[in-house]
């Protein structure tokens, strides 16, 4: 499976940050980490939402989408 999900930093809680992974625990720990360079300076994060997708593709896609101006909009209004 793979996920498409959004953190919310608990650091600086204005600060999100959306990816894609096939292991959702994984993936948060390692941005907890600092693993990722795009998130370290935030760390700690939570997973705010987690879409589940069969699809590599789709999942792919949504997270390109998440990642627009259009999908960020989206996130602020629906995961504040």
């Amino acid at each position: 499976m793979h996920y498409v999900y959004l953190l919310q930093s608990l650091y600086a809680p204005n600060r999100h940050y959306g990816g894609l992974t096939d292991d959702l625990h994984e993936r948060l720990r390692a941005h907890d980490r600092g693993d990722s360079p795009h998130t370290a300076r935030y760390k700690p994060w939570r997973v705010v939402a987690a879409v589940q997708f069969a699809d590599r593709e789709r999942a792919a896609a949504s997270e390109k989408y998440l990642k627009s101006g259009s999908g960020r909009a989206f996130a602020k209004r629906h995961f504040p």
